[in-house]
C-alpha cells in the first residue's frame, strides 16, 4: 500500500458477514527508524473495542429467548428460572466489560491495535457491536468490523533488509484493516506500508 493512498470516505452499509471469515494478514512498515518507533508506540494497547452496552435490554432479550416456545416441555425453562439465568448471564457480561474497560488506555498487551490508532468515537461505542450504524463506522474508518485477533510482532530478520522495518501479523474479520492502515500511512508520510492477506500458511 503506497503511503500516499487517500483517508476513507463513507461509502455505505459495512460488508460483513454474520459469522465472520478471519483471514491471516502480515503488515511490514519500512522507513526512518523515529518515525517506526513512534508509529509502535501509538499501535500499542488493549486490543479490544470497549463497547458500552445496554445491559438491561439484553438480559430482558435473554430473558424473553429463554421463555419462548420450543423444545419439549422438560427441557423448558420456568419463568422464575429463565429470570435468573438471564440475570447471571447479564451479572457475567457486565463484569467482562468491566474488565475490558479498565484495560483501554492502560494495558499495552496487543503491539497493533486499531482503536489505539484510529480510535471509535464515544457515540459510537454506546451503539454496540451489533448496530449497523457503528458496524458502518468500522467498516468506513477501519475497513473490517472487528477488533482484529491474534496480533504478533514479528521478530527482525537478521538476513532481511537493510532498512528499518516493523512487521505485524494478526487475523482480521472479512476484509484486510485497509482502511485504518491507509489514514497510517497519511500520518507516516515517511513510512512505506505493505498489507498483504497470507493464505499459505505453514
Amino acid at each position: 500500500m503506497s503511503q500516499k493512498a487517500a483517508a476513507p470516505v463513507n461509502n455505505g452499509p459495512a460488508l460483513c458477514l454474520a459469522d465472520p471469515d478471519w483471514l491471516y494478514h502480515r503488515l511490514m512498515v519500512t522507513g526512518p527508524a523515529g518515525d517506526l518507533a513512534s508509529l509502535r508506540a501509538a499501535a500499542r494497547g488493549a486490543g479490544l473495542i470497549p463497547w458500552r452496552l445496554d445491559l438491561d435490554a439484553l438480559a430482558e432479550d435473554w430473558f424473553h429467548r429463554l421463555v419462548a416456545p420450543g423444545g419439549s416441555p422438560t427441557e423448558r425453562l420456568s419463568v422464575a428460572g429463565a429470570r435468573i439465568l438471564a440475570d447471571r448471564l447479564r451479572a457475567a457480561v457486565e463484569r467482562r466489560q468491566a474488565v475490558a474497560a479498565s484495560a483501554v488506555g492502560l494495558s499495552q498487551a496487543c503491539p497493533f491495535d486499531l482503536h489505539s490508532l484510529v480510535p471509535v468515537p464515544g457515540d459510537i461505542l454506546r451503539l454496540g457491536p451489533d448496530d449497523a450504524e457503528a458496524k458502518a463506522w468500522l467498516w468506513t474508518q477501519w475497513g473490517t468490523t472487528v477488533a482484529l485477533r491474534h496480533v504478533t510482532e514479528v521478530a527482525p530478520d537478521p538476513a532481511g533488509p537493510a532498512a528499518a522495518t516493523v512487521t505485524w501479523t494478526f487475523w482480521s474479520a472479512d476484509w484486510s484493516p485497509w482502511r485504518a492502515v491507509a489514514q497510517l500511512a497519511a500520518r507516516w508520510p515517511g513510512l512505506q506500508f505493505a498489507l498483504s492477506p497470507v493464505y499459505d500458511i505453514a
